[in-house]
């Protein structure tokens, strides 16, 4: 194998020291391949070049690496800390990845303990409970993370119900003169018409926060306490309102049906592999309740493995991990990087032991992971065990349906791709209102999925309003003219070191720009129109040399009803009507669907701009999306913002007196 590697690259494995570490090997086109760790950096990474891997996935791996950086750190910890770190951020190629760009949702109480300061809105005095996604901010108090939308809901609504705690915005709470419905319905105890103390509601707030710690039993404790002395007070309505309110939590205890209550704050791990698909269910308890799970299914499973089963023969571990531990593993590492672990983790699969104890280092937590437990907890894991097989088998059913639309795509057409999994489609489409606002949307289709990280949107601008094949020639132009200069530049190597230019990134569009080595032709151009769309298209791709019979276009049918739908060529062939139980049509349609809605979504949002003007809070210097919101939600509007005056302005959370000044003036 080394015969294969520059003399370089082997004299820098050579000179590695015998010390903890991580390592990273790229590509000849710099893309990062593999991301591992080693308690004795040498020693591992020799083993790479030194035996013969023959054609195994790792051996592949091997072959391509023609550079390599490494990082030396004090221990195995820090070595396996530093290592996910640079999984989740870099994405390797040969690695088991877990992306999930979505924060967890919260509980949140807003405001802190204590007194209130002077001259605050009466707001202050009576916090409220409100879903909550992002970064947290000290001045509030947050339960969770939840594993999805639903629960934090779900206790919101169980809250309002024994609780009766506010759930309305300030500025709603500020200009209450009756009570609302919620009061009507037992849901809300009014404090906006001061039909609660501030002391009483403060103490409804308290058992909350202790409700959502697990401190059940305390809060019935202190109910049943209360109630009786409102009872030898002779105080039968208030003793009546507070039993109420221990039937109400009662029943919700008696439905979470916890019988350990002493595990108020426990993560379940489930993992099932199958068919080359990995799914790991995370399932939350919380506070002693459980709120619900969530599936995860990591990328690049079959590969990952295999290099992982090389990188530890060289450790001579006591036996090699399963997939299904090597995938758990993986995500245990990756996942609590940026969230909150739990004192206890149940897991189906055994994982090691440096990896819990590099996690308690992390946190400054001592975790402890549990596997094959007993009684409750085995309950728990069978139910996270059992949904991680449902949400694996729903996700092989979706994949093995979407391939088999690829394929039918494909053989409906005539194509012959290289890989059917590569096999890549981009559809566009225009949307306007009457000429205003004319956008045109750009999606795409590879791998059997939409890509939505890879859609664009452009702004249309210089054509006659309304005139939708114009709109098309330009969004054409200027989506294939850069990306046929960038791969023409790349075949006679005159392209910079930099990459190329983004597929069709202009001052116009929106996205990030791509790689040199990303840059390449669908297989497939569709285009939301019949034969004046497709001949527009025909024109653009005649002037920029690119093969005609790419493009499609997909012609509504009689009555404009779905399923009558016909594909129209550019090369000149028929039109072909595929039928509406097509599997092939079914895929054009989802695509079409797809960049109808990217459209009119973005020329909704433009022409709104354009209309009231939304645009123009964030020209103002040190107005960002926040601040904006902010502002929109307090005066109403940017005609509400544009008169008010400075001192009203400044009265929005996070404005200064100099911000709010500016932004008077710039509005006027």
């Amino acid at each position: 194998m080394s015969d294969t590697h520059s003399e370089q690259l082997l004299s820098e494995v050579a000179a590695l020291p015998a010390l903890p570490g991580v390592y990273r090997y790229f590509d000849a086109d710099g893309q990062l391949l593999y991301v591992g760790k080693a308690i004795n950096l040498k020693r591992r990474v020799s083993s790479y070049f030194h035996k013969d891997h023959g054609g195994t996935r790792i051996g592949h791996m091997v072959s391509k690496i023609v550079r390599m950086e490494t990082t030396v750190v004090r221990s195995e910890a820090e070595a396996l800390l530093l290592e996910n770190n640079l999984i989740k951020a870099l994405n390797p190629k040969y690695n088991i990845l877990f992306r999930d760009d979505k924060s967890y949702p919260y509980l949140k109480m807003t405001g802190t303990h204590g007194k209130v300061a002077a001259g605050a809105p009466a707001s202050a005095s009576f916090p409220r409970i409100a879903y909550y996604r992002g970064a947290v901010e000290k001045k509030h108090r947050y339960f969770g993370p939840f594993p999805n939308g639903w629960a934090v809901k779900e206790s919101i609504l169980l809250l309002q119900k024994v609780f009766r705690l506010r759930t309305c915005e300030d500025t709603v709470f500020s200009n209450r003169t009756r009570p609302c419905l919620l009061y009507q319905i037992k849901r809300c105890s009014a404090p906006c018409v001061n039909y609660i103390s501030p002391e009483a509601y403060a103490q409804d707030v308290l058992d909350a926060e202790k409700f959502l710690q697990g401190e059940t039993q305390q809060v019935l404790d202190a109910l049943q306490a209360r109630m009786m002395a409102h009872a030898e007070r002779l105080e039968f309505e208030q003793a009546a309102e507070l039993r109420n309110q221990m039937s109400a939590l009662s029943a919700v205890l008696h439905q979470q049906a916890v019988d350990n209550v002493s595990d108020k704050d426990v993560d379940i791990l489930a993992v099932q592999v199958h068919g080359g698909r990995a799914c790991v269910n995370l399932a939350m308890v919380r506070g002693g309740r459980h709120l619900g799970d969530r599936p995860y299914f990591p990328a690049q499973v079959e590969d990952a493995t295999g290099v992982y089963q090389a990188d530890v023969d060289d450790e001579q571990p006591p036996a090699h991990p399963s997939v299904e531990a090597q995938v758990l593993e993986a995500f245990i590492a990756q996942h609590y990087i940026d969230v909150p672990v739990p004192p206890t983790l149940i897991t189906s699969e055994p994982v090691s032991q440096s990896l819990i104890e590099a996690l308690s280092l992390q946190t400054g937590v001592r975790i402890s992971a549990v596997h094959q437990p007993r009684e409750q907890r085995r309950i728990w894991l069978e139910m996270a065990q059992k949904d991680a097989g449902i949400a694996l088998a729903r996700l092989l059913a979706e994949e093995g349906s979407q391939q088999a639309r690829t394929r039918a795509l494909v053989d409906a057409l005539g194509l012959v791709p290289d890989q059917l999994d590569a096999f890549r489609i981009e559809c566009f489409d225009i949307s306007h209102t009457a000429g205003e606002a004319t956008q045109a949307s750009c999606v795409v289709f590879q791998g059997h999925k939409m890509q939505s990280a890879e859609y664009r949107r452009y702004s249309i601008e210089h054509i006659t309003p309304g005139d939708d094949y114009a709109a098309m020639r330009q969004v054409l132009t200027r989506r294939y003219s850069k990306m046929v200069e960038a791969i023409r530049q790349a075949d006679n190597g005159t392209q910079d070191a930099t990459g190329a230019p983004a597929q069709g990134a202009d001052e116009g569009s929106t996205g990030a720009a791509a790689p040199a080595s990303a840059v390449r032709l669908p297989d497939l151009v569709l285009v939301d129109g019949g034969k004046g769309q497709v001949s527009m298209a025909r024109e653009v791709f005649a002037e920029l040399g690119i093969d005609l019979s790419l493009i499609v276009g997909v012609e509504k049918g009689e009555g404009r009803k779905v399923g009558l739908e016909e594909l129209v060529f550019a090369d000149g062939r028929p039109k072909v009507y595929l039928g509406k139980d097509s599997a092939a049509l079914m895929l054009v349609a989802q695509i079409r669907d797809e960049a109808h809605r990217f459209a009119i979504t973005g020329m909704r949002a433009k022409r709104a701009r354009v209309r009231v003007g939304g645009g123009k809070l964030e020209e103002i210097p040190g107005i960002g999306p926040k601040r904006r919101a902010r502002l929109l939600q307090r005066f109403g509007g940017v005609r509400g913002v544009a008169s008010a005056s400075v001192q009203d302005i400044a009265t929005v959370e996070g404005i200064s007196k100099e911000l709010a000044a500016e932004i008077y003036r710039a509005l006027r």
